[in-house]
């Protein structure tokens, strides 16, 4: 399979491995990015994919709360100059209460719930399509609905957190939720973390080690494997990371010093993964004119 520049340009994008890196991986797995990441990982030249983190669309996150109940929900523009107009901020921050209001579960219901002011999201969608010239769309909604602590956190209007605790006190779910949208955590603690998510990082880092280490006896290659997976659990956990507030302790040690639980946590960013057309003006002007 011949293996082009783009998709290089991708598995670096991804990977953060170097170029040369990149082609002899997607050659060695036939031009395959998601095989080839692996591959990488295991030869200690990749630490994890990057994709999830690529965000390209513009447009808002919009929050609404009301004491136990928050929604966030992400509407998307085509370009950051509609993001900040007038009208898409006030229809934002519209769909974000009517989210609320209606109780919908998802973006199909809540684009079916009428706004304060009459239409549905979907009619007031489209009427505010016609006005800024370019495509809107509800794309996502998150929403938690508790009797415990509940806190909303919005970083610029592009990363939105809520955060569920149980015990403690509005100031340290607030803390919670700001380490979320400083830190996104995969997963909350660790029995969150899936099993199959454990074999493979085993897996990863056992193709890392020298013949020598693998040489040594069971009971100690297991020690040694053992103390790197609880390392990168630590790492891919809300609880096992050092805390953003204070970093000298991990989130599960501020909780327990703030007598809390935390119970969950939701996190949305604008884009988040939607690629961006990378338009080529120079290209489009020549085939125009016909070269």
């Amino acid at each position: 399979m011949e293996i082009t520049a783009s998709m290089v340009k991708e598995l670096r994008e991804r990977s953060g491995a170097g170029m040369m890196e990149c082609k002899k991986a997607l050659t060695e797995n036939n031009g395959d990015i998601d095989a080839s990441i692996e591959w990488l990982r295991k030869q200690g030249l990749a630490k994890a994919d990057k994709k999830a983190s690529r965000v390209a669309a513009e447009g808002r996150i919009a929050l609404a709360q009301d004491g136990g109940k928050a929604v966030l929900v992400e509407i998307n523009s085509e370009t950051d100059f509609v993001a900040k107009d007038e009208n898409f901020l006030k229809f934002a921050d519209e769909v974000a209460k009517t989210a609320l209001a209606s109780g919908a579960a998802d973006v199909e219901a809540l684009k079916a719930a009428k706004t304060s002011y009459g239409p549905t999201v979907e009619e007031a969608r489209a009427w505010l399509v016609a006005k800024v010239g370019e495509n809107v769309q509800v794309r996502r909604m998150v929403r938690i609905d508790s009797a415990n602590n509940v806190a909303a956190y919005l970083h610029g209007g592009r990363i939105g957190v809520l955060v569920e605790t149980k015990g403690g006190n509005a100031e340290f779910a607030r803390g919670v939720a700001m380490h979320v949208a400083a830190m996104n955590p995969p997963y909350n603690k660790a029995g969150d973390v899936p099993a199959a998510f454990i074999e493979k990082e085993k897996e990863i880092e056992l193709a890392k080690m020298s013949d020598k280490d693998k040489a040594k006896p069971a009971n100690i290659l297991e020690k040694i494997i053992g103390g790197k997976i609880a390392k990168i659990v630590n790492e891919n956990t809300l609880y096992g990371q050092p805390y953003v507030l204070n970093t000298e302790q991990t989130v599960e040690a501020a909780a327990k010093a703030a007598g809390a639980d935390v119970i969950g946590f939701q996190r949305l960013v604008v884009g988040e993964g939607i690629e961006k057309v990378q338009e080529d003006y120079v290209a489009e002007v020549k085939k125009a004119m016909g070269g």
